[in-house]
């Protein structure tokens, strides 16, 4: 297959014409400048889902009927009533698996405020209610953007249990790559199912991307990502994207072996890979929250891909998989299209659940 076009990377400066090293100064200047590509990409696929807020807003439709009854109690709100206004916001946020921890924070913080009489009527704890969930997730999971390094090619390592959506998720940032001028590799790291490698050729031919497939059914998926990598960096690839097996996090044999693939990667390309990207199912709420933490003590989890969240009332889950961990969600999935893997975007995300 006929491999996509590289956007060519532009000098930051020209070269010098000292007579010292100037081979290390060129080689600066290109750092610099695929240093600057790969911001301009993330900055890019990060405006996108301020563009895409529509596709988020229905996303959530199901969780944002889970919470009207939000509107509901503080259209009357008065003070008389607050105890009783705040016990059912409670449940609400509860329901929609915003998690008993950030509830009763969130609950907590209100009674605060319209004790000491900062918030005078319903409208006013809304608003709050909105600033604590916005401040939660920008507290601890601000780096939305992806973080792909300042050289050629960078690294993103996809991995999650079974049935999560690793695959397809892996398809839908290679359209989004792709529709930036990125040069993407997939590498077929799913050795155990053979249904994921033709899964994932459909996505590379109809992305126009590159791929690596090792045909020996004895393969090892770590020898299938060093192969990827090692061609990334020979042919100029901007983006390598490496599908890995699902697993329970439970099966710590199946756990070793994404530490091997890990490293093999860094070996192959020293600092990679630049993001290990965790899908989590959201119909599963808040019980992802067993499996983040056991892929983030084995690999060191870099950002979360939360998808299903079109069909499911769970969309607290956010919050409370950012909370728990630190660590942010770069994107989610709210439908079946090619487009539904949306850049995460806090303001975005609050207004799409508490218009």
């Amino acid at each position: 297959m006929a491999s996509a076009p590289s956007r060519a990377l532009p000098f930051l400066s020209p070269p010098s014409t000292a007579p010292r090293a100037p081979s290390v100064r060129l080689r600066c200047a290109a750092a610099a400048g695929q240093a600057g590509f790969f911001t301009r990409l993330g900055r890019l696929i990060k405006e996108k889902a301020k563009s895409d807020v529509d596709k988020l807003f229905s996303g959530f439709s199901k969780t944002r009927e889970n919470l009207s009854v939000v509107d509901e109690l503080l259209t009357y709100w008065n003070l008389a009533d607050t105890d009783r206004v705040l016990d059912d916001l409670e449940e609400a946020l509860l329901v929609s698996d915003f998690g008993p921890k950030i509830s009763f924070r969130i609950v907590d913080t209100l009674r605060d405020e319209i004790r000491d009489g900062k918030l005078k009527s319903g409208t006013e704890i809304k608003a709050s209610l909105k600033r604590c969930i916005l401040e939660l997730l920008t507290t601890k999971g601000s780096k939305t953007e992806l973080q792909l390094g300042f050289r050629k090619p960078a690294v993103i390592m996809i991995v999650g249990v079974n049935g999560g959506g690793k695959t397809t998720s892996l398809g839908k940032l290679a359209h989004r790559f792709k529709n930036e001028g990125a040069k993407v590799l997939m590498a077929a790291g799913d050795t155990f199912r053979a249904a994921a490698r033709d899964q994932l050729e459909i996505w590379a031919e109809r992305t126009g991307s590159e791929i690596v497939i090792d045909n020996d059914k004895k393969a090892q998926a770590p020898s299938v990502l060093s192969q990827a990598v090692k061609r990334g960096k020979r042919e100029g690839f901007d983006i390598v994207l490496c599908d890995t097996s699902g697993r329970l996090h439970t099966n710590y044999g199946l756990m070793e072996e994404l530490v091997s693939c890990k490293k093999v990667i860094a070996k192959a390309l020293p600092g990679a890979p630049n993001e290990i990207l965790l899908v989590l199912d959201g119909t599963t709420g808040l019980n992802m929250l067993q499996q983040a933490k056991e892929f983030n003590d084995v690999v060191g989890i870099t950002g979360f891909i939360l998808t299903k969240l079109d069909g499911t009332a769970r969309g607290g889950c956010v919050v409370s998989v950012v909370d728990e961990l630190g660590i942010p969600v770069k994107f989610v999935g709210v439908g079946e299209g090619v487009e539904d893997l949306q850049p995460f975007d806090a303001e975005a995300f609050v207004e799409a659940i508490f218009p």
